[in-house]
Formats: C-alpha cells, structure tokens, sequence
C-alpha cells in the first residue's frame, strides 16, 4: 500500500508540475489559435458594447461564445469602461486579447497592447443627430405577413427594412434588435468601401486605372494590379479566407495591428485581371490606398462622415480603423438598419442623395456590371445573386427563386444581406446572427417582400427617408 501510494503522490506531483508548466507556456506564449480569439471576443464585445450599448456579458454569450467555434465558449472579458478597454481570454487567463474604443473610428484590436498608438487613431466624433421618425400609416397585409412569418425573416432576425421609392414600407426588429441600435454589417461594409473610392474618383484624387499602388509592388509584376483588379477581387494575389483557424483573414483581423500589412506582403499566384479570388485583405488594402491619397492622415479619417454617412443623415453610422489608422473597410461598419437601409437608397439613385451627386455617374452601374474572371458573379464590390447557402457552385443561388434579373446584394457573415432591385425601386435589409450552418437563405424573404410590394401603394407608405 506504501508503494502505491508513493507512486501516486509521484504521479500526481508531474501532472501538477506539467500543468504548471502547460499555463506557464499558455500565458507567456498563447498558441495563435487562442489568440485569434481572444482577439476577436474582446473586439466584438467592445464594439457591441461602446457603439451599439449592449450589455458586454449578453454579446460574450449570445454574438461570441453561442454561434462559434468550440473554443470561444471558454473566453472571458474583463471591460474597463472609463479607459474604454476589453480583455478577453482562455479562461480569463490566456491569449491577451485586448481591444480599445476610440471616439469616432469604434473599437480596435491592439494585439501589440500599443494603446496609445491605437488611440491616435480618432476621428471627428459620432453624430448625435437623432434619425428622423418613419411612420406607416397603413402596412399592406400581404407585406405585413411575409414579414411576420419568422420562416421568412429566418432565425435570429435582429432587423428587417424594406423600402420602395425611398419611403419604407415595412421595418421589423428581433429580441437582439431595435430601430436605434447599431449593427454590424460584416461584408457588407466592402461595399461602402467602393462607395467611398467612388467620393475620390469624382474628385480627381484617384482613378481606377491607377497602378503601382503600394511603393512595396513597385519593383514587381504586382504594380501591375490597378484599382479596378481590386475592386473586381481580381488582383491576383494569394489570400486565404477561410474562417475557423488562423489564416491569412483571421491574422489580419486579429492578430496584427496594422491590418493592410498582410495581403500588401502577400504574393501574386495570377495576373492581375485573370482571376476571381474573394479576399477580405484586397477591401483592406483598398481602405489604405484611398487613405494614402490625402497628406493629412486627419483628414482621410474625417472623410467617410463628411461626404457619405452625414450627407446621407447616416447618424448612427462608425466605421471602425485597426490599430493603426486605417479603415477595416472589409468587415466593421456599424450602422442601425435604417442608416443600412439609407445607403441602400444611395446606391439605388446611382450615388445621388437629395438632389447632390456624390459619386460619379454611371459609378454604380459599373460597380453591378459583372466582371469576367467571376464569371458573372460579382461587380465590384457587389454581389450579384444572394448566399450560396450549402449549394454547390454547379447551381444557381437564385435559380429557385422569382427575384428580379436586375437585383444584386452585399452580403455579409452570419445573415447579414442587403438585396437592391433598381427594376422595382425596391431595398430589402435583413440583419440577424445567422450562421450559414442553419441552411437560411434570404431569397425566400426576398422573393416574397417582391411579390407583396407590387399590391402597396404610395398612400400605403411610410415617410421617405430621403
């Protein structure tokens, strides 16, 4: 029995001191993997927390820990709201992953804890201006149903707005969501990165010919790749975009605090022009070549409220920068659904807004003309047919479906979508959590609000949002 017991004392004694050791090593040297996402909780947290008012312990579990990866269901936060910080990690103990607010540009990841480098990073101040009330005076029942039917609306529906003419004419909200708050739109903010290239090619300040864009491609095939190759996705060079593990996405977006150094360090695998390759890190780089074309870094950070978000009365609207100062044009433009639905209507009257063109004419008509190398599926920034959704690419997303020829979408991560049919002078949003693996396609709702909004007339809608 002495013997035995020694040896259990001996073997409890390495466990203890390799369990040691194993924390040891995860704080001091966290594998990538936990720091992705640390990072990612502390900055959605953050973000949901100093922009959009939400309860941080609610985003941790229902935005953070619930939809995701295994992992995340054991990180923790620690918010400190008068230095507008997060610390999220394993445990509460490892991965470091730490986040910053700063007034005007949201909350940034600082993976390298530089806080004061992220918070030079400040632009002018959101808009307090209140969003103007919007009244129905008399839903359409036909409309009413479609959006009352939670199979339409799909799970974890967090805002609906349909507009028509520029008046809406239907608006929901889901328990997560209300008309004030701020929602992420994910990939749909791509699209207002080429809206905002859009602002500097009417001023002369850029051209989509534009080449040799970075001074490191200078010397290399890749000054070859022009404005348009990246708003096309079709630049050419090596990105890996998929989620779920650390690739070239997720190290960007959480693991380096300039954001724009990873695909500007990325090889070419084609000639620019020859191949479709959808790349977060091409709508990043885009953020920091529009930004590069003005001398003072201020002004290129003041420059989304002065000519888009506060022509458009965008109020609630922040497009958030990394760490150093430039815009995560990709992915991190907070909006509530009506600013969303507001950008919609933008787009839809080809970049003119109360009678003032801010885009060039004819720059979204280019911008949903499809590109070659996508082989009809993209423009520029746009898609041009709703989620894939579990389809395999040898159909159709929208073959199933009576949408209109003419519509085409910005489409975002986890359900967020945004369907403009300039045929029928209609903007459909739909926002929620929605992870692909629940099967929800947004052309059933698409497809119905198309078919109800033909039985609505003018005395049937709302004020305009214009």
């Amino acid at each position: 029995m002495r013997k035995i017991w020694i040896i259990l004392k001996w073997f409890i004694g390495i466990l203890v001191t390799l369990m040691a050791g194993l924390s040891v090593w995860l704080y001091v040297a966290p594998p990538d993997l936990i720091r992705v996402g640390s990072g990612y909780a502390a900055k959605i947290v953050c973000s949901n927390m100093f922009i959009a008012g939400r309860d941080p312990e609610a985003v941790l579990a229902k935005d953070v820990q619930a939809p995701g990866h295994p992992l995340l269901r054991l990180m923790r936060v620690q918010v400190d709201a008068s230095e507008g910080t997060v610390h999220a990690g394993l445990l509460g103990l490892f991965g470091n992953g730490l986040a910053v607010h700063r007034q005007g540009t949201g909350c940034a990841v600082v993976p390298d804890d530089d806080l004061a480098a992220a918070a030079r990073s400040s632009a002018a101040a959101e808009s307090d201006q209140p969003d103007r009330p919007v009244m129905i005076t008399s839903e359409h029942p036909a409309l009413a149903a479609a959006l009352d039917d939670p199979k339409l609306t799909g799970p974890d529906m967090r805002a609906v707005v349909v507009l028509r003419d520029g008046r809406i004419i239907g608006e929901r909200y889901g328990a997560e969501g209300n008309v004030d708050q701020p929602l992420l739109g994910w990939s749909m903010t791509k699209t207002v990165t080429a809206a905002l290239i859009g602002t500097l090619v009417r001023e002369d300040m850029l051209s989509v010919a534009d080449d040799a864009l970075l001074p490191q491609w200078r010397k290399d095939d890749r000054a070859k790749i022009t404005i348009a190759d990246l708003l096309g996705m079709e630049s050419g060079l090596a990105f890996n975009e998929n989620y779920g593990s650390v690739t070239d996405v997720t190290r960007m977006l959480y693991l380096e605090p300039d954001m724009a150094s990873v695909p500007a360090g990325k090889p070419l695998i084609a000639a620019p022009g020859e191949m479709f390759s959808y790349s977060s890190g091409t709508s990043v780089l885009l953020s920091r070549i529009w930004q590069n074309a003005f001398e003072n870094p201020r002004d290129a950070l003041d420059w989304p409220g002065k000519v888009l978000f506060g022509p458009l009365g965008m109020s609630t609207a922040v497009l958030e920068t990394d760490a150093r100062g430039t815009f995560a044009g990709s992915s991190y433009l907070y909006a509530s659904a009506r600013d969303w639905a507001r950008f919609g209507q933008f787009l839809l009257n080809d970049g003119v807004w109360e009678g003032k063109r801010t885009l060039p004419a004819g720059w979204v008509d280019w911008m949903r003309t499809p590109t070659v190398a996508s082989d009809g599926e993209y423009g520029r920034h746009v898609w041009l047919h709703g989620p894939r959704t579990g389809q395999s690419r040898d159909k159709k997303p929208d073959a199933d479906y009576d949408i209109p020829d003419d519509a085409y979408w910005l489409l975002g991560h986890d359900g967020q979508t945004m369907t403009i049919i300039p045929s029928r002078d209609l903007v459909i949003l739909r926002m929620g959590l929605t992870p692909a693996k629940l099967g929800y396609k947004p052309q059933i709702l698409v497809e119905a609000v198309v078919k109800a909004a033909a039985s609505v007339d003018s005395a049937q809608q709302g004020e305009s949002l214009q």
